[in-house]
């Protein structure tokens, strides 16, 4: 039996503390001699060691329980991960695909869940963690802990695409205990959390502690920044004349203004739901189509956005689109006494959607590919304050749709993601998080992803 208890110098490299881990007063001694368990694993050196006679013990037959411990994956093997969809099994006996696992809910941290699971499925991203060379020798300011963030989702991605699992799930307990720790407790495993706030907080997280800035980029910003044009005018208060109004109009703050903008993700905005029953009492619920709320960012439609002080009209234009795009449809809506949740549901293809007409005419000249199919889609159902998430993901292998929700991983029919929430109308999405892959071209470029 082996025993994987972390020794007391595991974080050291010297010989001499390596060896007081296992020394007469260690806790590895005295449960060796107390429960007869004698074979102990170094976590740090991945050195295995007999108990109470302290010798290593050099085995291949051990190997399999390293490799389960810190997976390694060749340049070989991670450009293959995409074009093969071979079932492996794991040592439990359980047949499972690398990507598509599921992951503990330890308390109420499937909404973190969900949203781990959907970027270990972004090929850049995922490629760009499971070597551990490409960040390992980033420099960070002395008692930075983000890096700590950068470190356990490089180890979460790569158990979940090992081919050599020992079950057919994963914990992500430790990348958990980095979230809350880096988070400041804001995202906590005990407590329910909102998916699209902790994909904001996380993607900008590791973007910073991957040493990515406003000008420096970083493979968040590469998969999934774009940019925009934001036009801005100020409104007049409301209490004032119509006399007092048009003389502010005409001055200069109160004129449009064009400023430029990145962004991680798109937030799409839902119409309002209506309030009317139909004839057997019971609440219509609208359906819209995705274009029509992707009108936000033709140019020409216009909201206002209220501040504490102040009303500005707003109207956005797409500039440049990147590889891999994330719609976040924003069910819930808050006022002084309590969260309302829009039923509405939209309707979205999951192939071939096209984004030119969305872009400014000088980007539509230099965006050659603009069209993206679906690889995600995050769903949370019932209440705003409860219930539960899930997730939909392309298997890029196989080109099978997969639900995955907590350890439980299923098939499920690419006809069903699009009527998911048409199924569950009784308690709909709070939120939707699609993510959208660009198609590639005849010529070999990449066309960019929505998430």
């Amino acid at each position: 039996m082996v025993s994987l208890k972390r020794e007391r110098e595991a974080e050291v490299d010297d010989d001499d503390n390596e060896d007081r881990g296992r020394g007469l007063k260690s806790h590895a001694y005295t449960h060796s001699v107390q429960f007869t368990h004698h074979v102990f694993l170094n976590l740090h050196t991945l050195k295995f060691y007999c108990l109470p006679d302290n010798y290593e013990i050099i085995d291949s037959s051990l190997e399999d329980i390293t490799y389960v411990l810190k997976p390694t994956f060749t340049k070989q093997h991670i450009a293959g991960l995409d074009k093969q969809g071979k079932l492996y099994r794991a040592y439990d006996g359980t047949t499972y695909l690398p990507g598509i696992v599921g992951l503990n809910n330890i308390k109420a941290n499937d909404y973190a869940n969900v949203v781990l699971q959907a970027f270990s499925n972004v090929p850049p991203l995922r490629n760009y963690f499971l070597e551990e060379e490409n960040y390992r020798g980033i420099r960070r300011p002395p008692g930075d802990i983000m890096f700590l963030l950068v470190q356990r989702f490089g180890e979460l991605m790569r158990k979940l695409w090992n081919p050599r699992n020992f079950k057919a799930h994963v914990s992500p307990h430790e990348m958990l205990q980095a979230v809350v720790l880096c988070s400041k407790k804001n995202f906590q495993i005990t407590k329910q959390g909102d998916a699209v706030d902790f994909m904001t907080w996380f993607l900008n997280a590791l973007h910073g502690a991957l040493g990515g800035t406003k000008k420096r980029s970083s493979i968040i910003a590469k998969a999934f920044q774009g940019s925009m044009r934001i036009f801005s005018k100020k409104l007049p208060h409301p209490d004032l004349t119509p006399e007092e109004k048009e003389a502010l109009l005409v001055t200069e703050e109160y004129q449009e203004q064009m400023s430029e903008s990145t962004f991680l993700f798109l937030t799409l905005d839902l119409p309002t739901a209506p309030l009317y029953k139909d004839e057997k009492e019971q609440l219509i619920i609208p359906q819209v189509p995705l274009f029509n709320i992707l009108g936000k960012f033709n140019g020409n439609t216009e909201k206002e956005y209220k501040t504490y002080k102040e009303n500005f009209l707003k109207r956005f234009q797409l500039t440049k689109l990147p590889p891999y795009l994330v719609f976040c449809i924003k069910r819930f809506t808050k006022n002084n006494f309590f969260v309302e949740k829009n039923p509405t549901i939209v309707n979205f293809p999951i192939t071939n959607v096209d984004l030119r007409e969305y872009l400014t005419e000088e980007a539509q000249v230099t965006e050659k590919n603009t069209t993206y199919d679906l690889v995600a889609n995050v769903v949370h159902d019932g209440k705003p304050t409860e219930g539960a998430y899930r997730i939909h993901v392309l298997h890029h292998g196989t080109g099978k749709w997969y639900e995955m929700q907590d350890l439980q991983v299923t098939d499920i029919l690419p006809q069903m993601i699009t009527l998911s929430e048409a199924y569950i109308q009784a308690s709909p999405p709070a939120y939707s998080v699609h993510i959208w892959k660009r198609q590639e071209s005849d010529n070999g470029t990449n066309h960019h992803t929505g998430v």
